[in-house]
This record gives structure tokens, sequence and C-alpha cells, in this order.
């Protein structure tokens, strides 16, 4: 069976192509730089040259596709938020929620599901409640952001096409993503939770993430909208204190508020500095099971293999 991947060759879409391969599927990495990104998936994954916004180069892939798990988009934690990045951000998403859309209409034989990301970002800040996959949509940029991303690929329910929404939280894997960034001060001592760290932390290991991932498009009777989040949500300061443990470091060094607010701006304010506790129940519900559910036993495979 042939599963199609936009952003196959990111943080996440790399694992989850050479996990899918060794599963027995066949794997279309899509790529704006296929002939150079071979060397990183290897020979047993194809590439195909896409340009980020059509299906041009590669529709031919998805008539008669098991699944596409569409991954592309602008990394929003990538640096403060101009106006141009914030552009970049949304466009990217919509740009790859569309060519999508246009492959599932070009297919004499539809794909049997769309599995389009999103994040936990959805439902903006919140403090102490927790949050599920009934909350609402929050307001701010992220919400917004999730929001359209969502809607983007949501027409292919009209062609009988399964449709799958993932609002992931943070992904925690050893080379990319957030916790190298995380973890960098406190290799000098000088780590720390971010503000006051009050804020709730909702993370997956990466591991969880793609089996969560192959699991909903495994399960044909599941559709609509899961969070991909580890059941142990923790409060940031609680979670730096583990990650100091595990690390044998201290974690003594709150980085302020303010500071982070001059350094990020708005970026800070809505997604360092505030948080939300977001819980898997549906994927639970549905019988997945974590191998990670909590951040002690997932650091420590993360960071002491």
């Amino acid at each position: 069976m042939r599963v199609i991947i936009t952003g196959g060759t990111g943080f996440i879409g790399r694992t989850l192509s050479g996990h899918l391969v060794e599963a027995g599927y066949e794997v279309i990495a899509l790529s704006r730089k296929a002939k150079t990104s071979s060397k990183i998936l290897g020979e047993k994954i194809t590439l195909a040259e896409w340009e980020g916004k059509t299906s041009k180069g590669w529709v031919n892939y998805a008539d008669g596709a098991f699944a596409i798990v569409n991954l592309a988009g602008e990394n929003i934690a990538g640096g403060r938020w101009t106006e141009a990045k914030k552009q970049a951000i949304m466009e990217s998403r919509l740009n790859a929620g569309n060519a999508v859309v246009q492959a599932v209409k070009e297919t004499k034989e539809k794909p049997k599901v769309i599995i389009q990301s999103s994040g936990i970002g959805y439902y903006g800040v919140h403090s102490e409640e927790i949050v599920d996959e009934t909350v609402p949509l929050g307001s701010g940029f992220l919400p917004e952001v999730a929001e359209r991303w969502e809607n983007s690929t949501r027409e292919v329910e009209s062609f009988g096409v399964r449709h799958i929404i993932i609002r992931t939280g943070v992904v925690l894997g050893k080379d990319e993503g957030a916790l190298p960034r995380l973890i960098m001060p406190f290799r000098f001592f000088f780590g720390g939770h971010p503000g006051n760290g009050e804020q709730y932390f909702s993370w997956i290991h990466l591991q969880d993430e793609i089996r969560a991932i192959r699991f909903l498009m495994e399960r044909e009777d599941l559709n609509g909208i899961f969070n991909l989040t580890a059941p142990g949500s923790l409060k940031m300061k609680d979670f730096s204190s583990i990650l100091g443990k595990v690390m044998r470091r201290p974690s003594w060094f709150p980085l302020p508020g303010f500071l982070l607010r001059m350094i990020f701006g708005q970026m800070a304010e809505e997604t360092i500095l505030t948080g939300q506790r977001v819980l898997p129940k549906r994927l639970q519900e549905y019988g997945f099971k974590f191998l990670y559910p909590e951040a002690e036993p997932a650091l420590q495979e993360i960071l002491n293999k």
C-alpha cells in the first residue's frame, strides 16, 4: 500500500517515512529538493519533486494511494514572528492543503484517508483546565493558523475520503525539534524554566507521534480530530526539573519572561510563556497505548540511549 507524505524530509516526516517502509508500505516523500534529500531518506523511499503549491509531479502517486499524510508547513518556532514570517507560516500550510485537495480531485481511485497535521495551538491559552478535543477554538495567531490549516483539506470529505486531523503537542526527539533548544542551557549549568514555569507543557515522544499517526491511518473506523499529546502533560517548571534530573544538571536559572518577549515577541507569548493542559482523550478511548506516557522515562530514553 502506498503512502504519500508531504513534509516527508522534515523532523516528523523523515521518521514516519522510515517507520512505514519498515512496516511494508510503499512511501512517497514529497520534497522541494528531491535529489539531495535521497541521501537523507535512503533508497527504500521514493522522493518526488514538489514545489509546495500544487499536485504537479506527484498526482500519479496519489491515484490509488492508501493515504496522504500532510505534514508540510513553515516552522512555527523558528524565530520572531515578523509579518513576513507569519505570512510564510500561513501560506505554506494553505498551499500544501490546497495541493492535497487538488490531487484528490484529479485521481480516479481516491486515497482511502487524508491525515491532516495541525497543532494544539488551536485551543489558544489555557491555565489549569483540562483541554480535550471538544474545547473550542481559541484566539490569537496560532488558533487562526490551526483553524485554516485544518480546513484546507476538509473538502476531501465530500469525495468520500476519510479525514483525520491530528493536533500535535511539542514533539520530543534527540536531534531536532524543541528538545535540543531546551537542553542547551542545561549543558552549561544554566538550565531552568521559561517565565514563571506555571504554564502547562503538552508534549509527545517522537516514537509515540509516529505510532499514533500509523494507528489512525490504519483504523478505518476512525475520523475527525485527535490530540497527539502524552497523557503526562505537566507544568513547565516540573518538566524543567525532570529534564535537569535526567541530565544530572541543576534547574535553577529561570529565563525571565520580559527577556523572552524582547527577543521573540508574539511568538514567545503564544508558544513559550503560555500553554495548555492538553490530553489525548479520543486516542486513548479508541485503544492507543503510549510507549512513553510520562516525561521522565521519555527523556531517559531520548537522552541516555
